[in-house]
């Protein structure tokens, strides 16, 4: 199921073209995405993974397109493949302070800098660091590491909001993870907003008063 390749003789895979262009040349890669930036509750959670040079998984694939079981099973997989991963949370209160494309920029550079690798492969974040970094457009369908990393931050990202749900359970979070369903709208407008709520996105601000 998991296959490891020789430098100098890598898998020939629509996923691992920025990948093998790097390896090729002994260098590593890392690969950043995030999970949460539409939901309207909940945290931000940006996951960093750097892979061993030449490896390679058939089944890694960009999150969404995977169901939640395989979610599950290869977010355990690439934990226990990789050789360095890193995944951080950010609270509503500060993608409210900071908004969110500047929550997301600063969470992925800063895993940027902590992982070790020479080479930064965002999905679609231009990000700055010593590091060569490069920012591919639909980036978890055209690279392993950066697809890796998606599925990092959505396994992690639902766990939360699964918690989430035995704390609030009218909003049912358990199955929209906070993002802006109609009865998710519906519940604000009847309920409120909670603490996990950003209160700089519309639907929350408008719906004014605090539930809890």
């Amino acid at each position: 199921m998991i296959s490891g390749g020789l430098l100098g003789k890598f898998f020939m895979n629509d996923l691992l073209q920025y990948e093998n262009t790097y390896w090729s040349r002994n260098l590593h890669v890392i690969g950043i995405d995030e999970a949460g930036r539409g939901p309207l509750a909940g945290p931000l959670v940006v996951a960093g993974v750097v892979f061993p040079v030449g490896f390679h998984h058939p089944e890694i694939n960009d999150s969404k397109q995977l169901s939640p079981q395989k979610r599950a099973r290869l977010y355990d997989e690439i934990i226990d493949q990789a050789l360095f991963f890193e995944i951080a949370v950010i609270s509503p209160l500060e993608i409210d302070l900071l908004n969110i494309y500047q929550a997301t920029k600063m969470a992925m550079t800063a895993i940027a800098k902590d992982l070790p690798g020479e080479v930064v492969l965002t999905d679609a974040m231009p990000i700055t660091t010593a590091k060569e970094c490069l920012a591919i457009i639909k980036g978890d369908t055209k690279s392993q590491s950066i697809a890796a990393a998606s599925i990092l931050a959505k396994v992690t990202r639902d766990r939360i909001m699964d918690e989430y749900d035995r704390d609030y359970p009218e909003y049912q979070f358990q199955k929209n993870k906070g993002y802006p369903t109609k009865t998710h709208v519906a519940a604000l407008q009847e309920f409120g907003y909670t603490p996990i709520h950003r209160q700089s996105y519309e639907p929350v601000r408008i719906s004014k008063r605090l539930k809890y």
